[in-house]
């Protein structure tokens, strides 16, 4: 990953002549900073499968804009790359899709219920909040709070002073500012918004009120005094086709020169790995992968080792590698399996560590005519399997170019957050279930329900997924 990475950076720019063998468990590198590439005709397309971009990089430690200067990454000219026009030049809006088995009809509604305009600059809703709630298929009582819910511009939290909101909304659950201060009662309500939690990873009676309206984009801060409440502190444009996967590139490529040719920002997206020098015997620098770490330790009392020594397994075969010191720059709740002997405070913090399942899914498209005749670039979806799908970033370097037309080819991303039916659970126990469900999902049943989704979302366009 990145960090590990960035960590053989490091320690080679303050001892140059060092050897230095990388370990990854993985059958590519970069981590969660994961690239996905498609093959159409004699075209490559990109999409990013993990770590999406350089958000926000005015606020990063010095360390991190010295580790982007050092590779050549220029934020403010990347973010020129990603054409900010794009959806207005087309027309396209935020929506909401409702499908057929959660609603009993397949439809779009061009008005934002999880506004996603944070991070893609689409055009505003072509319709007013009265308007869109006309157009769903929600019961009568569900209409009128959700409408109510959409327009408010009154603070509803007018007993708690606004310097206070913040807190107080950290602090309670958006399932209880819906019911509190909104006036939400109908379960139709509730089980719609339980549906766009997003990068919460647990159900609206767990997630934060201000995470869900702020980050999550969910309704509701009109009705408080954060109206002007910022998401971002700079636009979300600091992004390569890949995501950031083209930063693990331009890393391998800086600690492995043989590795790729080029030496930019710009050609990095689009230039040919060869795999077979990432583990040459005469490289000062090896990048060993399909190694899964198993144990690390030192050789004797910590504080008188010499060396440490890594067992690692790769093709079924134990390994073991002796080095003078070793950096664990790996996901960290699985350090204290590794290393059985850090001390037992250290053990009992790291075992505190989750990470929160999401599904990343790209689709390439022959062309994208049915989203132009819809009007949309992106549309949450409640009730299907991903809960938002939207036209990738439209961002193009170097030899890399972004789909212009309607007619061609173009990725669509899309996105899951599972957690498991019981939203009364605590945050750690929808996370297991969460995972257990990504464990026992065959992608089969993934590829059936990616068909069904972008066919009943698109179908009133004439598109056909089957």
């Amino acid at each position: 990953g990145i960090s590990g990475l960035s960590a053989a950076h490091f320690y080679r720019k303050e001892h140059p002549n060092a050897r230095i063998l990388i370990l990854d468990n993985h059958d590519d590198f970069g981590g969660h900073a994961k690239r996905n590439e498609f093959q159409l005709d004699d075209r490559m397309f990109l999409g990013h499968g993990g770590s999406q971009t350089i958000q926000e990089p005015g606020g990063y430690s010095k360390e991190s804009i010295d580790l982007l200067k050092d590779l050549g990454i220029d934020t403010q000219r990347l973010g020129e790359y990603f054409d900010q026009q794009f959806y207005q030049r087309h027309g396209l809006s935020d929506g909401v899709f409702f499908d057929r088995s959660s609603y009993g009809v397949d439809r779009v509604v061009r008005y934002p219920i999880a506004d996603y305009s944070s991070f893609l600059p689409l055009i505003q809703s072509p319709l007013s909040a009265k308007a869109a709630v006309a157009q769903m298929p929600l019961g009568d009582r569900a209409r009128l709070e959700m409408q109510r819910l959409l327009e408010f511009n009154k603070d509803q939290l007018a007993e708690i002073p606004a310097a206070g909101q913040k807190k107080y909304l950290r602090r309670i659950s958006y399932r209880d500012f819906l019911s509190k201060h909104a006036g939400v009662t109908d379960p139709e309500v509730f089980k719609l918004f339980q549906g766009l939690t997003a990068d919460a990873g647990s159900s609206i009676e767990t997630s934060s009120a201000l995470g869900m309206m702020g980050y999550g984009g969910l309704p509701g801060l009109k009705a408080t005094a954060l109206t002007d409440y910022p998401v971002l502190d700079e636009p979300y444009i600091h992004h390569f086709p890949d995501g950031n996967a083209s930063v693990a590139r331009l890393l391998v490529r800086k600690l492995i020169p043989r590795v790729a040719a080029g030496s930019t920002m710009e050609d990095i997206v689009t230039a040919r790995f060869d795999y077979g020098r990432l583990d040459e015997l005469r490289s000062p620098v090896r990048l060993r992968l399909q190694s899964t770490a198993v144990r690390v330790e030192n050789d004797g009392p910590p504080e008188s080792a010499k060396r440490v020594g890594i067992t690692y397994v790769r093709n079924g075969q134990a390994h073991r590698v002796w080095g003078r010191s070793c950096v664990l720059a790996g996901y960290n709740a699985m350090v204290r399996h590794l290393c059985p002997s850090l001390p037992e405070t250290q053990r009992d913090a790291l075992a505190q560590a989750g990470k929160t399942p999401i599904i990343y899914t790209n689709v390439l498209l022959n062309n994208w005519r049915a989203w132009k005749k819809l009007g949309i670039g992106c549309a949450s979806a409640p009730g299907a399997y991903h809960s938002v799908a939207f036209l990738d970033f439209p961002v193009s370097i170097g030899d890399y170019q972004y789909s212009q037309d309607p007619e061609q080819p173009i990725v669509v991303h899309m996105e899951r957050f599972p957690k498991g039916d019981d939203h009364m659970a605590p945050m750690r126990d929808q996370i297991r279930a969460g995972k257990h469900e990504l464990f026992s999902t065959s992608f089969e049943s993934i590829e059936r329900e990616i068909r069904s989704q972008l066919s009943g979302m698109l179908s009133s366009a004439g598109f056909d997924a089957w």
